[in-house]
């Protein structure tokens, strides 16, 4: 049997927040997930925050985030937080979106500070389009990480590194270039690949967000595998994966359109 969950985010679409269906989306989402007797662990997307500002997700069934304890940023709407899978086995959950247009209160001093770093770097008419950008992942649909994230997060490696601790990072937004195709990535991927780079007991980081999906192995030997989405998949397909840990290597067996891989430590 399987042991936890992770969903890699979009789970309901962004078009529901048009026809009036955000609510019942998610529940008919939540409501299969709730079937399980084993813990789920959510990461946002940028579908989920078309349909519901943050403060909102906050009081969703997608807040995985535990209610107690210094297992997250400061900032209780940071969708950021760790927990030990197994014995030296821990999980990274990060907001990608913590620096973000998308799910701020508007003229919130989050929202406008998101806005001014992202134009900076888009002048487009259309935010969300990458035309003539010298670096095109700068786009309204990404998102970014705040200092206070990134402390935090090289805090918990530190003390995985002191405990001999393996760790999978997960989050929405790709950080390595090459997981991606040069667009979906994380605004400032370099300071979290910079964090994950001054350690070394991160393994793997899973994503979504690229729904074709895209795998690289880092110079520093840290797998990145962004899953292909079940968004663009067939009916008769299907889009997911069951990873088995071991001590020396991840072995994922793909069920339709993600392969099957052996991600050795």
């Amino acid at each position: 049997p399987i042991d936890f969950v992770l969903q890699l985010g979009d789970s309901i679409d962004g078009q529901n927040i048009r026809r009036g269906e955000a609510e019942s989306a998610l529940q008919q989402v939540l409501a299969v997930l709730g079937e399980l007797s084993v813990p789920v662990h959510h990461a946002w997307g940028n579908h989920e925050l078309y349909n519901f500002s943050r403060s909102r997700l906050v009081h969703t069934g997608l807040y995985s985030r535990p209610a107690g304890g210094s297992d997250g940023p400061a900032d209780r709407e940071c969708h950021a937080y760790h927990c030990s899978l197994a014995p030296r086995l821990r999980l990274v959950v990060l907001d990608t979106y913590d620096v973000s247009t998308l799910g701020a209160d508007p003229g919130s001093p989050r929202q406008q500070e998101a806005l001014r770093v992202l134009r900076e770097k888009n002048p487009n008419d259309d935010l969300n389009s990458p035309a003539g950008l010298e670096e095109p992942y700068f786009v309204a649909f990404n998102g970014g990480f705040s200092q206070a994230q990134l402390d935090w997060f090289d805090e918990v490696l530190k003390f995985s590194d002191e405990n001999q601790e393996k760790v999978i990072v997960m989050g929405h937004v790709p950080i390595h270039p090459y997981a991606s195709n040069g667009v979906c990535l994380a605004w400032n991927y370099e300071a979290a690949l910079s964090v994950i780079h001054s350690h070394g007991c991160v393994v793997c980081v899973l994503a979504g967000h690229l729904h074709d999906g895209a795998y690289c192995l880092d110079s520093h030997r840290v797998h990145h595998l962004t899953l292909e989405g079940v968004i663009e998949t067939p009916p008769e397909s299907n889009a997911f994966g069951t990873i088995y840990v071991y001590e020396d290597r991840m072995l994922l067996k793909g069920r339709g359109r993600i392969p099957d891989r052996v991600m050795h430590f």
